[in-house]
């Protein structure tokens, strides 16, 4: 009886400690889901709170600079600002749902530091555009508004970004060009400066008086009302050409004034040059000989216009018929 009641101790006692170790290991993961729990409900939270700290440090940031005289009409910077709180701000909360959740933060950063070599160099060109448009930011060679011309692509800033800046044409086409490019090449500011000076070539004929063109093209600019006086119209004979004699008329405009005027003045100084009867040369047609024919003299044709040509082929008409 007793070599039946041992073994029957032994396995009673046996099955106490299993389901004591199985009783340990659920309340075990009990634990550890409920502090697993806590800690995505905290990390949930605190992304929440990363949100809207976000907004909050932007907001604060646009509001403060916005204080500086500096940089108080100056959306590049604010902008520019703006973007480099909010990835900090994103950063610091990224750290923080991670530690929250029991990752080691340090072992991390530590692997992203030894990996951020190799990184860096294989995105040389992306990094190259972040300093680029740090450097942009600081040297200031344009602000979101100005009409640039970078490597032949013009338009009008609307935006400064870590990266890129981007433009708008007068077509509307968005323009992005790499901050390294922009930084990298010649920078054509055509509203940098508060003026602008329009050069305008005429061309009248050889046995034109050449000052009286001369002052009917001062007229007409003294005569519009967007040319700035100081510095006054400026008119000069500046080439002599194979048919005519080339007149530069030069005036001063505000800079946002500059594409009108200048399509008003060349409008103007071809009517009032037409109105002093002045000529102005057409393109002349030369005769050359060729092989052995007798040497040809050199003649002028003038061309003549296609109003005048329609106007004399309606007189042949009319006495025709008369």
């Amino acid at each position: 009886m007793s070599s039946l009641v041992a073994p029957l101790n032994e396995a009673v006692a046996a099955g106490q400690t299993a389901a004591a170790v199985d009783a340990a290991m659920i309340a075990k993961l009990t634990d550890m889901a409920g502090d697993f729990a806590i800690n995505l409900t905290l990390a949930v939270v605190i992304l929440i709170v990363t949100v809207f700290a976000s907004r909050w440090a932007t907001g604060l940031t646009r509001r403060g600079l916005s204080r500086v005289r500096g940089f108080r009409h100056d959306p590049t910077v604010l902008s520019f600002a703006v973007q480099v709180v909010r990835v900090l701000v994103y950063i610091i909360g990224f750290i923080a749902v991670l530690q929250r959740l029991g990752v080691q933060t340090t072992s991390i950063i530590a692997v992203l530091g030894a990996a951020s070599l190799a990184v860096g160099l294989a995105l040389q060109g992306t990094l190259s555009n972040v300093a680029a448009g740090v450097l942009l930011l600081v040297l200031r060679p344009y602000k979101v508004g100005d009409v640039i011309d970078i490597g032949g692509a013009a338009g009008s800033v609307q935006r400064l970004d870590l990266f890129t800046t981007q433009m708008s044409n007068a077509n509307n086409h968005k323009i992005v060009v790499p901050n390294a490019k922009v930084l990298g090449d010649v920078i054509l500011n055509l509203s940098g400066q508060k003026t602008r000076r329009i050069e305008i070539n005429f061309t009248v004929g050889y046995g034109e008086d050449l000052s009286a063109a001369r002052a009917v093209l001062a007229e007409v600019a003294e005569q519009h009302e967007k040319v700035l006086p100081d510095p006054p119209p400026w008119t000069g004979v500046t080439g002599l050409l194979d048919s005519a004699v080339q007149i530069t008329l030069q005036a001063w405009v505000k800079s946002e004034d500059w594409w009108q005027v200048q399509a008003d003045l060349m409008q103007g100084g071809k009517e009032a040059i037409d109105a002093a009867g002045i000529e102005i040369p057409f393109p002349h047609q030369v005769a050359v000989p060729y092989g052995d024919e007798d040497v040809m003299p050199v003649v002028p044709v003038r061309t003549v216009p296609q109003k005048q040509r329609r106007g004399a082929a309606g007189a042949d008409a009319a006495e025709g018929n008369s």
